[in-house]
């Protein structure tokens, strides 16, 4: 398994490399601030991480609501089954006849 995925990075690694040498080309890009030129390759690259950089983030936030939420119904469900164990331990009554 790890021999497969090792294939599959080295793969995406040629592939990766071939990208970058097919589109060596500069590109101007223009920011608020200035201008700079970069690889066409780079300024995809660059596109790419920040993506994947936002992506994480609001994942991340969506795992800490949902780490909350499993906490709390962790500590309902603690507290249904201590009110469960509660009623079991009670004794039975039993009713009076008239």
């Amino acid at each position: 398994m790890k021999i497969f995925s090792y294939m599959i990075i080295l793969l995406l690694l040629i592939l990766g490399v071939t990208f970058a040498l097919l589109n060596a080309t500069s590109v101007t890009i223009h920011y608020y601030l200035g201008v700079s030129q970069l690889p066409l390759s780079l300024l995809l690259l660059i596109s790419f991480a920040a993506g994947v950089i936002v992506a994480l983030l609001a994942m991340g936030i969506i795992l800490l609501r949902l780490k909350a939420q499993n906490l709390g119904l962790k500590r309902r469900l603690r507290t249904a089954e201590k009110e469960i164990e509660n009623l079991r331990t009670l004794p039975i009554k039993e009713e009076e006849q008239i």
